[in-house]
This record gives structure tokens, C-alpha cells and sequence, in this order.
């Protein structure tokens, strides 16, 4: 039996990666959408830069140390054809069957490789071939792959001013630009030479230059006298903008007797061309030009400073940044009550109110009175004060927002007043609060709010967290779940409430991985919601109204589950999780990882924007597994199981101090407190994965193998022989996926097999009752095992079956059986036997059937089952090849019966 290896392509380019090569890198993913993108070094700044700030169509890009070298069996190599540029991926070279294709626009080379495929033009850029093999083929880039594709041949190029461009180079912008490429990207990161003139220029305009905080918006303005007129102004402008990290710049240079306005934004809340025009001049949102005259340089510097106090328009970020429903406590409770409440919900401060609803569905809290928070709580606990109501240590001075607050009425009361928690008003209701935690998230989530040399370039927020998904989606989903997801924001919007589709469906959107397991988060009334749209597509609902949550199931039997926005706390240690009624930033807080923690909002107004509060896609970005607050396990065991799957599936790393929060958990021996079919719900799962081996040797360094299997406490380091059961299951499975039958096999039945194939049937009885499986399980569990090894044993006494014994012998198991007893077997002919079986012997069917023998006079009966028993018998072993020696045989060996009166 061979062992199955699955294979892996990689998209690679040279060390040291130019936009170019990372444009060519993204163009193979169209044509190899299955493939991986593997730098094999460092990339250019510039080309990083452009990654962690621009790039909103995430491409996965993995590092070498991600990726087992030897599976790799088809590499695809761009703008270049040098082993020694390609770094450590030049081990795959020696793999054995393996493809390479090469895409390059280099003359050639001494040592050049060599591939099956080979795309190689004399051209400005290796991009601008790709672009002539998109359009040969009909493939259309997205406005962001079109962007990325324009910078490589601009920057290849020179701005087509080097002598290597070609007339294809400047024909394949042009379809670029057609495809929606957005040229002022391709300014801002494409470098160009500066004459010493223009640095001089640079340098005077930053020494110029002032900032001016309008509205929260930071602008920069700068002022220049010239003698004489100055060609390229806005090139110095723009790279002023892109040196100094800019979001807003408005430069004005009087040059004669004029005065010029070159103006340049990067932030929705400042549209440049609204203040040019009101110069005389004209522009879009992020770069406008004007001509002023009759006006000094004071004067049109004054000007300007008051049309941007009536322009800017900070965006309102209170009502969206806000946490609800707020969590309160009225005056009469005691110190103690509100101390285990802040711990229960796993908050710092609580707003005291005149009336509180208590977390139902109804008014929201009324009436600001004060805040008590734990550091107080917990002195006057600890001074013998927790019987003494809240509002005798309360903090009474409280200043609030309304849903309006923009970002620098955040800034101001949080930074300026120092108060931890800003309470969000609608009249006297507190509709939410905003903590310092939420300020620094979402400044931490916009690098422009950074200085670039506050983090190390493996901290750097690679995107922003609320950008728009929708041109991912349109390119990973099925047209009909996009029309779906599209029709649950409508119907929410209808129903006044938020809906999101969150959890494993947004991870595997970003990875670039079709999930059709779609989840679905409603901020309001889950179970009315679900009712609607069950209505609305002719689809059944059933509700589960303890837990606010629903499935709806459509005509085509496919589903979608909807739950209300919850929050849950756990009472104690490993209990099950009390729920309450939420909002989506609480509902992904209680998530078990950070890379489950994302949602996309489907509501028309913001259809396809991403939620991510808590800097996720960075995890998913390092490829990391990490819980989001360090009593994770301890509240829930079970995570620690679906940890070691996702890590295993993903090919992704629990972290150090996740591993060390799970080893933790396990020395607490949490495991006795969870009700057992939870965790055999989460074993099943990683059992059911297509290679669960690494994660069963993770269950083992964890320590979980004693808690599952108390009499087998197998370590999986030195006992080879268990190992080699695993990996036999595993190669079974694999052969027999293979087949391509339909026949449909649970393979977590042959792992759960093999793992228990050194212990007894009444061990495995006991395992079966410890985790509740059910009944029919149970059974088949049972009988597989018993019967399985008992034909093993049989099967090692006799090895020249003839094939009708085999066929009577193995016809006793199940598919599973089957595998299993491939599993165990130690001849090789024993494996062959079962090989046999499966392909061929099981499928002989008898040459007369049950209506022949009707005509031919016999009856119906124990009489046909012998019939066709004996001629099945006869034709595996070959004694019979054809209908008429079939006849022949029955009408000589089975007289026919009379009928009975």
C-alpha cells in the first residue's frame, strides 16, 4: 500500500523582491489558484510598506519555514530563472517528479533553469507578460491586482523612460488603466530620481511646513516663494506626502505673480477637491490643483485654514465604536455585588444609574449617576468596606458622548480628562460604552495613526480592520451565497436590526478557502429574523429559544444558523456557558481564537466590511493559534482540542503562551468537570480530519491521552508500533479515498479502531460509555472490532483463501471494518485479500437472476438465496464464466421443488 503524500505548488520569485516580482507572484495565483505564495527572503521596503498599508486584497504569503520543502511537486518560479536567487526553495529542486514552470522577462543566463513550461520575453517587466497571458485568456484582474500589476511595469520600466522598455510595456498599462488601476497608488510608491534642485525644494517645504488639528483631523499645510515657475511641483509635493507619512498636505507656492495650490489627501474625512474648487480650481477627493490670484500668500494661507474648518467632516465613530448592551449597577448595590459582576463580565469600570434594566430585552439603563471601577472596589473590599453601596465610593464627575462623538471627542476625554470609560448617550439612556482599550485599538489597527517606527516590521497591522471584503468575496464564494449573504443584510435592514456573517466562514474567506458553512450574528432579535427569512425563501426554521439562536433550512437543503448576538460567563471552571443578549463586539470577544474573532457586516449601507476588533487578521496573517483572554481554557476545555485541529488543518502554530495556558488547564485536570459528549464531539472532529496523526501526537505532548484513554497512555515520541497503526489507518483511508466509490466511510471509526487495537473489547465498551456515544455507534464500534480481529487471526492461519472464502469471510464488515482490518494486518496478503474484496468480489452479482429463475419453474424462497449463494460461490472461483454454464449448473445441482398445495 503506498503512503500518500499530499502535494503542494509553490509560487516563488527572488530574494529581495521589487514590485514586479510581487505583481508576477499575484498574477500566477490567477493562473495557479491553488498554489502557494512563498517569498524566499526579504522584500524591498518599499514592496513591504506597500503590503502592510495598501494591499486590501489579501494574498496569503507564507514563509519557508511554513512549508514542508518535500511535498512540493510543481514550482513556479517569476522574474527569474537563477537557483540562487530562489534562496532556501532551491531544496524543491531535488525533489523527485518534480515540475517546474518559469516566467521571466531576463536575457538568459549561465545556469539558467530549465522547466516543462516556459513563458520568457525580452520585455520591461515579467508582469507585462502576464498581462498578454490574461488577456489570451480571458482572466480579468480585480481594480486591486490591476493597481499592484501597473506599479510592477512602472517600476520595471522607469516609468517607461529606461532603455529595456518595450511598446508591449506601455500597451499593457494602458489595459490596466482600463481595468480600473489606480495611478495615484502607483505615484505614491513608484520611486524617481530627483534632481539636487528638487531635494533642495523638499527640504525648504518641510522646514515651511505646519500642522493644524481641525475637527480631529490632522493637516498639513506648507508655504514656498519662488522667483521663478517650478515644473513637477506636484511630484515634490507627492513625495513630501509619501517621506513624511502625510494623510492630508496642501501646499502653496507663489511662483511670479501667482500663488499655486497642489493639494494631496490619503483619509475619506478631508475631500481635497471640494477646497480647490473653492479656489477656482478642480480636483478629485485625493488630489486637486488651483490657481489663485489677487491673493497674497498670507492671505491665501488664511483662506484655506477657514475652508477647512467648514469642510472637514470627521467621521462619527462613537455609535460604532461603542460596546452594548451596557453592563450597570444602580446605587443600593454593594461593593461586593459589583466587584463580581466587573469579574464575571471581565470589565474594569461600571457606570452606576438611576434605573438599570439588568441585561433583558427593554430600556437601557437611565440615568448617569456615577462609575465605580475594580482597582476602587477591590480596596474597599479589601478594607472590610464590600457591604457599603456603590455610590458611597463612586466616581461622580463623569463626562459622556453622543453617537455622534468623532474620533477626537474620543481622544479628548479619554487622553485630556483621563477617564477610563466614556458612557454613549441618546438622551438620558446609556445605549454603550467606549474604554481606553477601544481607543487604542482602533488607533494601534490604522498605521497612519503611527509612526512606523513605533513597530518592528512583524507588528505591523498588515490591513485595515474594518476595509471591505467584497471584491474577495466575489472571487472565492459561489454567486448564489454572495446573493444570499446579500438578501440577509436586506432583510435585516428591513427588520431594524445589524446581521454579520462571523466565525470560520470569515477566516477561510481571507485565506482565500471556499467555506459554504455560513454563520450568522444578528444584532436584535435572532429567532424573528430567522422566521422572516425562512418565510421569505420558502424554508423551514427551527428555533431554539433558550439560546436566541435558529437554523433555517431552504428547499435545496442547504442552511444557514442564525444566533442573536450573545455574550456568555461561566459560573465556574468548565461549566457550560450562561447566555446573554449582546452586541457582534462582545458576541466575537467570547470567541475561542483570535483568527475566529473576525465578522463581515451584511447590511446594504456597509455589505462586505470587515469587523475585527481585535487585530485578528494578524494572527491569521503569522499564521498563529491564540486565545483571546488567558482564562480561555479554563472556562472552556474542550478549545484546547479544537486548538491542536486548527493547528493541524491550518498548518498554523499555537503560540508559546497558548501552549502554556493549555498546559495549565491540563495539570488543573479540568477534563472530569465538562459533560463528556463534548469532548468526544471535538475528538471526533480532529479524528475526522484528513491526516489527524500530528494532531494526535499534539493530544500526547499535551498530556490528553491519559484523560481519554486511561489504560493506553501511549507516548507517540518512542512507541513505534502505535505510530505505525496511525499512520497504517492513515494510508487505508487514503487508498480507499482513492477508489473514488460511492460508498461513504466514517473515518474517525478507523482511528478511534486503531487507536484502541492493543486494548480490549470491554475497554472500548467502557470509553463508548464514558463519552455518551450513541447506541448505534456504539454497536458498529463494537462489532467492528470484535469481528475484524477475529478474522485477522483467521486470515494469519490461512493464507491461500480461495477468493468465495474471502468474499464469505470479510462480507461480515463494514467499510470501516474493513479498513480497520487492513490496519492490523501484518501480511501483506492479508491487505491484498481486503484490496480484492473491495474492488472487485463484493461487486459479483449472480449470471441468472430472480426473475430467470421464476420462468425456469423454481420458487421463491430459502430455495433462490441457495441458488444464488452457490453460483456466486462458483463464479469467484472461476469455475463458472457465462450464462449458459451458470444454467447448466443450477438446472444440474438444485432440482426443482414442487409447489405445495
Amino acid at each position: 500500500m503506498l503512503c500518500i503524500i499530499p502535494a503542494m505548488d509553490i509560487i516563488t520569485t527572488h530574494i529581495g523582491a521589487d514590485f514586479d516580482s510581487l505583481a508576477a507572484m499575484v498574477a500566477a495565483k490567477k493562473l495557479y489558484p491553488r498554489a502557494e505564495l512563498v517569498f524566499p527572503g526579504s522584500q524591498e521596503k518599499c514592496v513591504r510598506d506597500y503590503l502592510a498599508q495598501e494591499f486590501r486584497n489579501i494574498y496569503e504569503f507564507k514563509k519557508i519555514k511554513h512549508i514542508d520543502l518535500s511535498r512540493v511537486q510543481r514550482l513556479i518560479v517569476v522574474d527569474t530563472r537563477q537557483a540562487e536567487r530562489i534562496g532556501g526553495l532551491a531544496e524543491c529542486l531535488t525533489n523527485p517528479h518534480l515540475t517546474v514552470h518559469l516566467y521571466d522577462h531576463h536575457p538568459d543566463g549561465p545556469g539558467d533553469l530549465r522547466g516543462s513550461v516556459e513563458e520568457v520575453r525580452r520585455l520591461g517587466s515579467t508582469t507585462t507578460l502576464f498581462v498578454r497571458l490574461f488577456q489570451e485568456r480571458g482572466i480579468v484582474p480585480s481594480r486591486d491586482e490591476a493597481t499592484l500589476m501597473a506599479l510592477g511595469i512602472y517600476e520595471d520600466t522607469g516609468s517607461f523612460l529606461h532603455s529595456s522598455t518595450c511598446p508591449e510595456d506601455l500597451s499593457a498599462a494602458a489595459w490596466l488603466l482600463s481595468q480600473g488601476a489606480n495611478l495615484d497608488v502607483v505615484t505614491q510608491f513608484v520611486s524617481r530620481e530627483l534632481s539636487a534642485e528638487q531635494i533642495g525644494l523638499i527640504g525648504r517645504l518641510q522646514q515651511e511646513a505646519h500642522s493644524y488639528v481641525i475637527r480631529g483631523v490632522t493637516v498639513v499645510i506648507s508655504t514656498l516663494t519662488e522667483a521663478d515657475y517650478i515644473n513637477d511641483f506636484a511630484v515634490i509635493v507627492q513625495r513630501l506626502m509619501v517621506m513624511e507619512n502625510i494623510d492630508v498636505l496642501f501646499a502653496l507656492i507663489s511662483m511670479g505673480e501667482r500663488t499655486y495650490l497642489i493639494a494631496r489627501s490619503r483619509i475619506p474625512e478631508v475631500n481635497v477637491g471640494t477646497v480647490a474648487r473653492e479656489f477656482g480650481g478642480g480636483g478629485h477627493a485625493a488630489a486637486a490643483s488651483a490657481t489663485i490670484r489677487d491673493l497674497t500668500l498670507a492671505e491665501a494661507e488664511e483662506q484655506l485654514v477657514g475652508l477647512l474648518h467648514r469642510h472637514i467632516r470627521p467621521k462619527a465613530v462613537a455609535g460604532e465604536l461603542m460596546s452594548a448592551p451596557v453592563i450597570a449597577v444602580t446605587p443600593d448595590v454593594s461593593i461586593d455585588q459589583a466587584n463580581r459582576l466587573m469579574t464575571r463580565y471581565n470589565v474594569t469600570v461600571l457606570p452606576v444609574v438611576r434605573t438599570n434594566n439588568g441585561q433583558e430585552n427593554g430600556p437601557q439603563p437611565t440615568g448617569l449617576l456615577g462609575m465605580i471601577s475594580r482597582m476602587v472596589a477591590e480596596k474597599a473590599i479589601f478594607h472590610q468596606l464590600g457591604s457599603l453601596p456603590v455610590a458611597d465610593y463612586m466616581t461622580t464627575e463623569i463626562a459622556t458622548l453622543p453617537e455622534s462623538g468623532t474620533l477626537a471627542d474620543i481622544q479628548r476625554l479619554i487622553v485630556e480628562n483621563r477617564q477610563r470609560l466614556i458612557p454613549v448617550v441618546r438622551g438620558e439612556q446609556i445605549v454603550g460604552v467606549i474604554t481606553r482599550t477601544d481607543l487604542l485599538g482602533l488607533l494601534v489597527n490604522d498605521p497612519a495613526n503611527l509612526s512606523p517606527e513605533l513597530l518592528r516590521e512583524d507588528e505591523r497591522p498588515s490591513v485595515e480592520r474594518t476595509r471591505n471584503l467584497g471584491s474577495i468575496m466575489a472571487q472565492v464564494l459561489p454567486r448564489e451565497i454572495t446573493v444570499l449573504l446579500r438578501e440577509i443584510g436586506e432583510t435585516a435592514a428591513v427588520l431594524g436590526c445589524n446581521a454579520y456573517v462571523a466565525g470560520g466562514f470569515v477566516r477561510d474567506l481571507l485565506l482565500h478557502v471556499r467555506n459554504t458553512d455560513i454563520d450568522i450574528v444578528i444584532e436584535g432579535d435572532g429567532i424573528r429574523f430567522a422566521k422572516t427569512l425562512a418565510e421569505q425563501r420558502h424554508g423551514v426554521v427551527h428555533p431554539h429559544e433558550k439560546f436566541g439562536t435558529a437554523t433555517v433550512i431552504f428547499p435545496d437543503q442547504s442552511r444557514v444558523d442564525v444566533a442573536t448576538a450573545r455574550l456568555e460567563y461561566y459560573e465556574h471552571p468548565a461549566a457550560l456557558p450562561t447566555v446573554e443578549h449582546s452586541s457582534i463586539k462582545l458576541d466575537l470577544y467570547r470567541r475561542d481564537f483570535t483568527i475566529n474573532a473576525m465578522a463581515i457586516h451584511l447590511n446594504p449601507e456597509r455589505f462586505g466590511t470587515l469587523v475585527d476588533y481585535f487585530n485578528c487578521q494578524n494572527d491569521l496573517k503569522e499564521r498563529r493559534i491564540q486565545v483571546l483572554h488567558n482564562l480561555s481554557f479554563v472556562e472552556d476545555p474542550t478549545r484546547i482540542f479544537r486548538a491542536i485541529r486548527f493547528e493541524g488543518r491550518l498548518d498554523f502554530t499555537i503560540t508559546r503562551h497558548a501552549e502554556k495556558l493549555i498546559k495549565n488547564t491540563v495539570q488543573m485536570n479540568l477534563f472530569e468537570k465538562v459533560e463528556e459528549p463534548r469532548f468526544f464531539h471535538e475528538l471526533k472532529l480532529i479524528l475526522s480530519e484528513d491526516d489527524p496523526i500530528p494532531a494526535l501526537r499534539r493530544m500526547a505532548q499535551f498530556k490528553l491521552f491519559p484523560f481519554l484513554w486511561p489504560d493506553l497512555r501511549p507516548n507517540l515520541k518512542v512507541d513505534r508500533r502505535f505510530l505505525h497503526t496511525l499512520t497504517q489507518a492513515n494510508q487505508a483511508i487514503s487508498w480507499f479515498k482513492l477508489l473514488y466509490l460511492p460508498d461513504r466511510v466514517e473515518t474517525w471509526m478507523v482511528y478511534l479502531l486503531a487507536i484502541m487495537s492493543r486494548s480490549r473489547t470491554k475497554e472500548l465498551i467502557s470509553f463508548c460509555h464514558r463519552f455518551d456515544l450513541p447506541p448505534k455507534q456504539r454497536k458498529k464500534l463494537i462489532q467492528q472490532k470484535t469481528d475484524a480481529e477475529r478474522i485477522a487471526q483467521e486470515m494469519q492461519k490461512r493464507p491461500f483463501l480461495k477468493p468465495s472464502e474471502t468474499y464469505w469471510l470479510l462480507g461480515e464488515l463494514d467499510i470501516e471494518g474493513l479498513l480497520y482490518l487492513m490496519t492490523i494486518a501484518r501480511k501483506r496478503y492479508i491487505q491484498q485479500a481486503v484490496s480484492l474484496y473491495v474492488t472487485t468480489l463484493r461487486k459479483v452479482v449472480p449470471l441468472v437472476g430472480g426473475d430467470e429463475l421464476k420462468t425456469m419453474g423454481y420458487i421463491p424462497g430459502p430455495q433462490f438465496r441457495a441458488i444464488h449463494n452457490h453460483l456466486i460461490e462458483m463464479q469467484l472461483d472461476g469455475e463458472i464464466t457465462s450464462h449458459d454454464q451458470a444454467l447448466a449448473f443450477i438446472r444440474s445441482t438444485h432440482p426443482i421443488l414442487p409447489r405445495r398445495p
